[in-house]
């Protein structure tokens, strides 16, 4: 198999006027070919950098005039040539391709020209873990780097609202967790202020953040990506706002149980409420005139529309959008119009600086005013979701290895696609002269947190050449690319640059090449295959409700002692889990692992199969591949015994993640049956079976341990200033050898879980004398 040959240039050129992508690019493709940096165009023995825009080679073909995102590559044996591209980051991408090497890169192709049509036209990060989401303070996060490893891999844009500090400033009460919330998807109000608002933040934070926010717009042109930004809105605004403004009170939104204030937000069609809006997204335009999109998520974490169904607290709002005594379907109505007024207010005012700037909804929120929104929405106003087939949160596609596993759309478990209601879909919102975006999983955000770098390479291949074949052309990955630079030898980003640049060439083929260029020939099939097995084991892998997400940090599924009664613990001992947990007084979660809030996690039979399944699918499977693994590392030397160790730290990581995963199955199973048994040998078995599991859980966090005072790799992301709900902290072992003492300490004690949580006064009040919650009523 060939690879790219060495090239040695001259001169490499960049416009006179170039943006800061094209100097980038210009300056990589010197980097590693000896060539001098000139600014041009100039003729000669050069390589010409360029984007489309400027002009397009002659010799380019008659297709691309047609196609809104390609690139061509042309290096001639003089060194003579050009690379151009529609979007700056494919200039980099470019760059890069060349630097790294592939097969498909011969002289003779180089010499006649490369022209590489792009699968997506727009392909972002969503909710982008470590640059701007909730694991910004990640330790040994290069944001350059990152954003680096972004327009390698064919992505267009990038996601810049991120605050400037790891928790946001929100007003609060003692006890509640819900302005953590405003940590992730940050708002308006967070970044800028306008005559309204002025005064509600000190003009120091909102300074910080807006810095920051531009600060990261800048990085990514450097790279040639467009900025963008990702706010849950309509936010709200604190209480003594409204004791201001009373007739601004729109919706209320906070959570039932993670909230102890009420939360409003203003009423979205009053005409100054309008206005703020106007003038807060200009503001932030002024600082980033180029800002590229605006993707609207609501109805959770602190916003929402008014007299939407789907607010926690049912549907509310001001006074101006409904009058009493109307019937659902006209409320649904005016809730969707009132909703399109708002994208229409947004996209007009962000158009006044530039008109191609696109408002795009997240859908899933919106089962019955689904309708009503997307009737109204066009070229400039669109939505997304992780199927264009969402109805509310429901999609139709399920768990490829369990069908009873629902609502996978979106994960790194949906790997195909509905091709028939997809296009339909498609078709439908494509009359309506709208460009939907789908969302995809390419990382343990949302998936497998906390940890980084696992490989699945062929199931993110899959599953973008199943939306290619649906026809969508714009995507993003949920979570971004998490801290990419600290998985070095990370396949996935390989398979999303194949899937965007050469989708016809076989995956084995693409695999092949880079497990070639990172432990050689005699090696790549045995790091391929390492991969491929460890992927089988990953996609045997259930999908436990929350703590298949963002919920194994938030319930503290690592650090807090597994013992048949979680609050034999005493508080004073529970306290370093508890703090950072995401644990109300009074929710079931704080004492019961298959519960949260008023959400039955897992149960007896679920938890039951679930085990099973892991033990016999998922752990089965690791155990003998870790032992190769290990195999391969000591059997080889230099670079290959790097590539081969990581992989090896990586994969313990996750053994010891799905472990304790089993874990939390395995005693809903248990201490379920045991509440639930008629008599005191059926108790018996399932004390024993719990024990059972302690013991794994005790022996897998000593394997924790290890790892982590051990490896050499990043294989987990933690916070490098201080644990929070989302995210461990550098105490992650302090905390695990805690467990391991409490643990033993008290996993004797009879399985019990209190009933009567609910119930709970909040810490540091207490009932009246006599009054009890679990008093029989009075009849």
């Amino acid at each position: 198999m060939s690879s790219t040959p060495a090239l040695s240039l001259k001169f490499v050129s960049y416009p006179a006027s170039a943006e800061p992508g094209e100097i980038t690019a210009a300056q990589e493709l010197a980097k590693f070919t000896g060539a001098r940096v000139a600014v041009g165009p100039i003729s000669g023995a050069v390589v010409n950098v360029s984007l489309a825009s400027r002009g397009v080679p002659a010799k380019l073909p008659s297709k691309a005039k047609d196609a809104s995102a390609w690139t061509w590559i042309r290096i001639g044996e003089d060194g003579s040539g050009e690379i151009v591209a529609t979007h700056g980051a494919f200039l980099f991408a470019a760059a890069r391709l060349l630097a790294t090497g592939t097969s498909d890169f011969t002289r003779e192709k180089l010499a006649a020209g490369l022209y590489l049509p792009a699968t997506f036209s727009f392909h972002r990060p969503l909710f982008d873990g470590c640059l701007t989401q909730y694991w910004r303070s990640a330790r040994n996060f290069d944001p350059a780097r990152y954003l680096a490893s972004l327009a390698e891999a064919g992505f267009t844009h990038c996601e810049v609202n991120g605050l400037q500090a790891h928790m946001p400033m929100e007003d609060f009460v003692a006890f509640e967790y819900y302005p953590q919330f405003y940590t992730y998807v940050p708002g308006f109000n967070h970044f800028v202020d306008t005559e309204l608002t002025k005064g509600t933040w000190p003009a120091h934070y909102l300074d910080a953040n807006l810095n920051n926010l531009v600060k990261l717009a800048n990085l990514g042109r450097t790279y040639g990506l467009k900025p963008g930004v990702c706010m849950f809105e309509p936010r709200t605004l604190p209480e003594r706002f409204f004791t201001k403004y009373p007739t601004l009170r729109g919706a209320r939104v906070d959570h039932p149980f993670r909230s102890r204030l009420p939360r409003y937000t203003m009423a979205q069609d009053h005409p100054i409420t309008m206005r703020h809006y106007r003038e807060a997204l200009q503001k932030i335009m002024r600082s980033v005139p180029d800002l590229s999109y605006m993707s609207v998520w609501t109805n959770d974490s602190g916003s929402g529309f008014e007299h939407t169904s789907s607010l926690y607290v049912g549907r509310n709002g001001g006074p101006y959008m409904i009058r009493e005594w109307r019937n659902h379907d006209k409320i649904a109505q005016a809730a969707g119009e009132s909703i399109l007024r708002y994208l229409k207010n947004l996209q007009g005012a962000a158009a006044q600086i530039n008109p191609d700037f696109d408002v795009i909804l997240r859908l899933e929120p919106f089962k019955v005013e689904q309708d009503h929104i997307k009737s109204g929405m066009g070229k400039h106003i669109t939505w997304e979701a992780p199927s264009l087939t969402v109805r509310g949160y429901h999609v139709p596609y399920s768990h490829p290895r369990y069908p009873e596993n629902q609502a996978v759309a979106g994960s790194i478990f949906h790997t195909t696609m509905d091709q028939a209601n997809e296009r339909a879909a498609l078709a439908a919102t494509r009359e309506l002269g709208a460009e939907p975006v789908l969302t995809y999983a390419a990382t343990g955000v949302q998936n497998h947190e906390p940890l980084l770098g696992l490989p699945f390479p062929r199931s993110i291949h899959q599953k973008l050449l199943a939306v290619r074949e649906t026809g969508i052309t714009r995507t993003s990955a949920m979570g971004g690319l998490a801290n990419s630079p600290q998985a070095p030898y990370w396949p996935n980003s390989i398979a999303i640059r194949a899937a965007q640049f050469f989708p016809e060439k076989p995956i084995e083929d693409v695999l092949t090449d880079y497990a070639t260029s990172l432990v050689g020939s005699a090696h790549a099939t045995d790091l391929s295959n390492a991969w491929k097995t460890f992927e089988e084991a990953l996609m045997w892998q259930p999908l436990v409700p929350l703590f298949g997400s963002m919920g194994f940090v938030w319930q503290r599924t690592w650090d807090r002692p597994i013992v048949p009664d979680l609050e034999a613990v005493p508080a004073a001992e529970r306290e370093y889990y508890e703090r950072h947990g995401c644990f109300q007084n009074n929710n079931p979660g704080l004492v019961d692992l298959g519960k949260d809030v008023l959400f039955d996690l897992v149960t007896q039979q679920s938890g039951t199969k679930m085990a099973a399944d892991m033990d016999q699918h998922v752990i089965a499977r690791l155990r003998p591949l870790i032992e190769q693994i290990d195999q391969l590392a000591k059997s080889t030397h230099g670079e290959a015994s790097v590539v081969f160790t990581d992989l090896r730290d990586r994969v313990r990581a996750y053994l010891h993640w799905v472990t304790s995963l089993r874990t939390v199955c395995s005693w809903c199973e248990n201490v379920y049956g045991y509440i639930g048994a008629k008599t005191d040998a059926e108790k018996a078995t399932f004390e024993k079976n719990l024990q059972a599991s302690i013991d794994l859980e005790l022996t897998n966090t000593r394997g924790l341990i290890e790892l982590l005072e051990t490896t050499k790799s990043e294989v987990l992301v933690l916070s490098g200033i201080g644990e929070t709900t989302f995210l461990y902290g550098e105490n992650l072992v302090d905390h695990l050898k805690t467990k391991l003492r409490l643990t033993e300490k008290y996993r004797h004690h009879k399985p019990r879980i209190d009933a009567d949580i609910y119930w709970r006064a909040i810490p540091g009040t207490e009932w009246p004398k006599g009054w009890s919650a679990s008093a029989a009523p009075v009849k």
